[in-house]
């Protein structure tokens, strides 16, 4: 019975090696989109990033990427050696035996949704082997049949291949090609993974509806970081969606520079240009917002992530996601050809950084070190540094009052937000996104959240909005008591959120999905009376192009897809929206105008 079953997992998965072979696998690390770790082989069942192999299998990690990645085990089974394995962040090769059975997946700390897999598959047992238990990064350890270990197997799948990935153009339904393949899990048992997954998640499932929402102002420019043209190798554009008729109105690929992967934007105090951060490169690259025309590249290092400008000089400021080094912010004058200086941040390779609304504060998420920097301008000098979770909770995003009295530190892999003092540094609470979540049996009791992203606070201070990748959902956290009291479905791989201004008055979250091409409009308090346990979703706006969307390049595949960083013009925040050009101000309520009054 074991040899038939060997003989069909030899023509089901391509690539497959046993022992006494090669057994050798290689992962190419690249640009993407979806196989940013691709099988040098071929897909295995239709997964381009999964491979598998026996017991003693070398894993060879090469690069064809224009910056630096990290090659980091994300998961792997908990009785495994060899493990954990990480990297520095660097461009060169590294390898590593994996002897335990088991499920193994790496990832790229600068880049976590960049998934490789391994199945360490014992030849003299039934089905592939996962293992017992698998061990995520930060030390968290569930059984291979539980919830959470199929919820992030199902992740991996979507993530990484296109085809998966919810196009509300070219269906009403969403189906994703799920394995059917033996595999041996906790206990001993054996069972479908396509039956299992089916089961516990459906498929087949109808998309939620196109909807226009009530009017915004401005405008919203998204980073649709996946989309391909027919002039340049490597992903990308930033596009602009009308916020008063909801028709995406241009997308801006540049593809005489080569836009490689724009991650995400901000704009300086006239709201005239665009400034995009490379993030799978090494530049920041400025453009005109009106006509979309280049004006400048700049070398800024490697992996750039956010940036944002100080409200006081309207200078840059440029987390370097790959930097090796504490000197992790760049600051730069507005269209002054280069910077003017690297700002020691203590700690190497931040993300999502906030910037305070009066230019006398910037926080910044520590990705390898699970820390959070409070920089002081005024005595132009590090504050505090201070832990935020577990040493692998992967700090990814903040965001800060309107008054910079607190803020937030989204972690990555914890699932938490820890609540700071922005003047003493001091822990004031920790947010568990998982405490109504039930990892082994997959329950839910209440609002949750799983791997936040994106995280800001409202201009009038009273919500914070999240994007949740792995639960795919929004979650609201009520600033006054710090409270959970909400999650939305939110579509396949949510990413990014910012905040624009509503007509009429209030404030829209916008919110957009990786794997989905279409932007979600979040109302944060439909009802007017400050509660935003009433948020609710009033708007799914479709950002593939039209006959009527002006473009320098002719898009070929993924047409409105890879969402990720938001820059809504004019941007509202207390500090920003204080400094708008009369045009702007003149469009703008009294409350809009003054957040906090």
């Amino acid at each position: 019975m074991k040899k038939q079953i060997i003989m069909l997992l030899l023509m089901v998965l391509p690539g497959l090696v046993w022992a006494g072979g090669n057994n050798r696998i290689t992962f190419e690390l690249n640009d993407g989109p979806g196989n940013w770790f691709r099988n040098a082989d071929g897909p295995v069942v239709g997964l381009g990033s999964l491979a598998v192999g026996t017991p003693g299998v070398e894993v060879v990690f090469t690069r064809d990427s224009n910056t630096v990645h990290t090659m980091t085990s994300l998961i792997y089974p908990s009785d495994a050696r060899n493990m954990p394995f990480d990297t520095d962040p660097q461009k060169g090769s590294e390898s590593i035996k994996l002897r335990t059975p088991g499920l193994y997946v790496f990832f790229c700390q600068i880049h976590p949704y960049m998934l490789g897999a391994v199945i360490v598959d014992d030849p003299n047992t039934e089905g592939l082997d996962l293992g017992e238990t698998i061990t995520l990064i930060n030390g968290i350890q569930v059984p291979t049949s539980s919830d959470l270990a199929t919820r992030l197997l199902r992740g991996f799948m979507v993530l990484t291949e296109p085809g998966n990935w919810q196009n509300f153009a070219s269906s009403d339904q969403w189906h994703i090609n799920y394995p059917s393949v033996p595999v041996r899990i906790t206990g001993g048992a054996v069972a479908d993974l396509a039956e299992v997954l089916t089961a516990r998640y459906g498929n087949d499932t109808a998309l939620p509806s196109l909807l226009t929402p009530p009017p915004g102002i401005g405008e919203v420019w998204v980073n649709t970081q996946f989309e391909k043209t027919a002039n340049k190798r490597k992903p990308g554009a930033a596009a602009v969606v009308d916020a008063t008729t909801w028709q995406v109105k241009r997308k801006v690929f540049l593809p005489d520079i080569e836009l490689n992967n724009p991650h995400n934007m901000w704009t300086d105090r006239d709201q005239n240009l665009i400034y995009v951060t490379e993030w799978f490169d090494s530049k920041l690259t400025i453009f005109d917002r009106v006509s979309g025309q280049f004006i400048d590249r700049i070398q800024v290092g490697e992996a750039p992530a956010h940036v944002m400008t100080r409200v006081d000089t309207d200078q840059l400021h440029v987390s370097i996601n790959g930097s090796d080094r504490n000197e992790s912010v760049v600051e730069l004058s507005p269209l002054a050809g280069g910077i003017e200086r690297r700002i020691d941040v203590g700690r190497p390779g931040p993300h999502a950084h906030w910037m305070g609304h009066d230019g006398g504060t910037m926080v910044t998420p520590n990705v390898f070190t699970g820390d959070s920097t409070i920089y002081d301008f005024v005595r132009d000098d590090i504050q505090d540094i201070i832990p935020t979770g577990s040493l692998e909770a992967h700090p990814i995003a903040t965001g800060m009052m309107p008054d910079s009295s607190k803020y937030y530190v989204a972690n990555f892999l914890d699932s938490t937000f820890t609540v700071i003092e922005t003047a003493t540094g001091k822990i004031l609470k920790t947010i568990n996104l998982l405490e109504n979540y039930d990892p082994v049996s997959g329950a839910i009791s209440g609002p949750v959240g799983g791997l936040p992203i994106q995280t800001p606070v409202s201009p009038d201070g009273i919500a914070m909005v999240t994007a949740n990748i792995l639960t795919d959902t929004i979650t609201i956290v009520d600033t006054r008591t710090d409270t959970l009291v909400a999650s939305l479905p939110c579509d396949a791989g949510c990413h990014g959120v910012q905040f624009g201004a509503k007509a009429g008055g209030g404030y829209y979250a916008y919110v957009s999905s990786q794997s989905a091409n279409v932007l979600q409009v979040v109302d944060i308090d439909p009802n007017g009376d400050g509660n935003p346990a009433d948020a609710k979703v009033v708007g799914r706006i479709l950002l593939t192009s039209t006959p009527n969307t002006a473009s320098d390049d002719t898009i070929t595949a993924h047409d409105g897809m890879g969402g990720q960083g938001l820059l809504p013009i004019p941007v509202v925040y207390n500090g920003w929206v204080q400094n708008l050009p009369k045009f702007w101000k003149d469009q703008l309520t009294e409350q809009q105008l003054d957040p906090l009054k």
